[in-house]
């Protein structure tokens, strides 16, 4: 079932909208997440890359049976995670806290 909302609710999102605060918001999101997807799918793009066209460089041995194919395959998990946590420690330094401002101002606003 799709909630209606009221005038007044758009009204008020509407001046949220428009603030500078939320503009802010927009903006610190924006300038951590464009970077950080171009970086990683730059590095993801590079084990595609050399997987398809470097097989040579990809299978040289490192220690026993562990080769760089497997270590940039591994890394590639490592690097999500960290990007997921130095995002949830950016979000909750950066971002939270004008979200939080915005959604108590709006909550006012509409009365709730």
């Amino acid at each position: 079932m799709i909630e209606r909302t009221t005038a007044a609710e758009d009204a008020a999102y509407a001046r949220i909208h428009s603030t500078d605060e939320f503009r802010t918001l927009k903006r610190k999101y924006v300038g951590f997440v464009v970077p950080v997807t171009i970086g990683f799918m730059s590095w993801y793009l590079l084990y595609v890359i050399c997987s398809n066209w470097a097989p040579g460089f990809m299978s040289t041995q490192i220690v026993g049976n562990i080769n760089v194919a497997l270590v940039f395959g591994l890394l590639q998990f490592v690097t999500t995670f960290g990007i997921a946590i130095w995002y949830s420690k950016f979000s909750a330094k950066n971002l939270d806290p004008i979200a939080d401002k915005l959604r108590a101002d709006y909550d006012e606003e509409v009365g709730r």
